[in-house]
């Protein structure tokens, strides 16, 4: 693994490996997330998945609209409620959320910082 969390891929070049791992740091990602300024940063992206980071900070309104993919939402820190299709449900840290393609969802009432990890499957277009 390369110092700054990336993978390191000489490795895996020179044991012949077509497949590497990838391991990611969540403060490190926060932190690009943080510096393109925007609420995602998509950090992943294979062939049948993508994986990003979601922030909403506190009292924030969630823009999204449906996508064409089946998501899970992993609650990393912050609370809020989460509205998908006609059910509302309260998510902290730990919570996990399944969102099937093309059903409207919102995060709201987010009375602490949310962080996200969001899988998209297919990968997000």
């Amino acid at each position: 693994m390369s110092d700054r969390g990336r993978p390191d891929r000489t490795w895996a070049r020179e044991a012949g490996a077509d497949k590497a791992m990838k391991a990611f740091r969540l403060d490190e990602l926060e932190a690009e997330r943080a510096a393109n300024e925007g609420a995602y940063l998509q950090f992943l992206r294979e062939q049948n998945m993508s994986v990003g980071l979601y922030a909403l900070d506190a009292g924030d309104q969630d823009p999204q609209k449906p996508h064409n993919q089946d998501e899970v939402y992993f609650v990393v820190s912050g609370r809020a409620a989460i509205t998908v299709g006609l059910e509302t449900t309260q998510v902290a840290r730990g919570s996990v959320i399944y969102v099937p393609a093309g059903v409207a969802h919102k995060f709201h009432h987010i009375t602490e910082d949310l962080r996200v990890l969001v899988v998209f499957s297919p990968p997000e277009s």
